[in-house]
């Protein structure tokens, strides 16, 4: 465990003022990719599968959680496919903007890791050509693999937040799909379970 404080001191020093901005640059980006998912995650085992909740459609009364909500609050006092639609539209209203704008945000900040970490670079080559010009002797080999030091440190901490962050955003609209799906469904069922009730009375 030591070691390990050890190593990571060593980075953060050596890859230079740089490093600071990335780690809490890393911190935003986790931060707010796993606001995503752990939101994503109340409805995503509930909603992939219809089997799992498409009986409440035509008992609304056993429904239950935030699905079962979902479902009641469509069908509630109505028959009417149109007041159906209206009611969907609504509740896709309410989820999905904000969990696009939080993705977008989210992609954003992943976006600007591995250029910062180029940043880095280039500040490490400066410091790099700086040390080669001003100084002489044994003193040059240290400045010239401090500045390259630098430059690659910072470089492969962006590229290691970016990666994995691009990932977990993968994830992330795939469970957002999921839920746009799901709405899809409820419309659907809800206004064939509406249907066949109506045609039944007209008969």
């Amino acid at each position: 465990m030591e070691l390990l404080q050890e190593t990571v001191i060593k980075v953060l020093l050596d890859g230079g003022w740089l490093m600071i901005p990335l780690a809490l640059l890393g911190a935003f980006i986790y931060a707010s990719i796993l606001e995503i998912i752990l939101y994503l995650n109340k409805y995503s085992g509930k909603i992939v599968d219809s089997d799992r909740w498409g009986h409440w459609i035509e008992r609304p009364d056993e429904a239950t959680g935030s699905i079962g909500a979902m479902v009641q609050y469509v069908q509630e006092d109505t028959t009417d496919s149109p007041t159906v639609r209206r009611r969907v539209s609504e509740l896709m209203q309410i989820h999905m903007p904000p969990i696009d704008s939080r993705i977008k945000f989210s992609t954003i900040l992943v976006s600007t890791a591995p250029l910062t970490g180029l940043l880095g670079t280039v500040t490490g080559m400066l410091s790099t050509f700086s040390g080669l010009a001003v100084s002489s002797g044994g003193s040059t080999v240290d400045l010239v693999a401090g500045g390259i030091s630098e430059a690659l440190i910072t470089t492969q901490t962006g590229l290691v937040l970016a990666i994995p962050g691009y990932v977990l955003i993968h994830l992330a609209k795939r469970k957002r799909g999921e839920l746009e799906v799901f709405f899809n469904q409820l419309e659907i069922l809800t206004i064939q379970h509406f249907e066949k009730i109506n045609f039944r009375k007209a008969s």
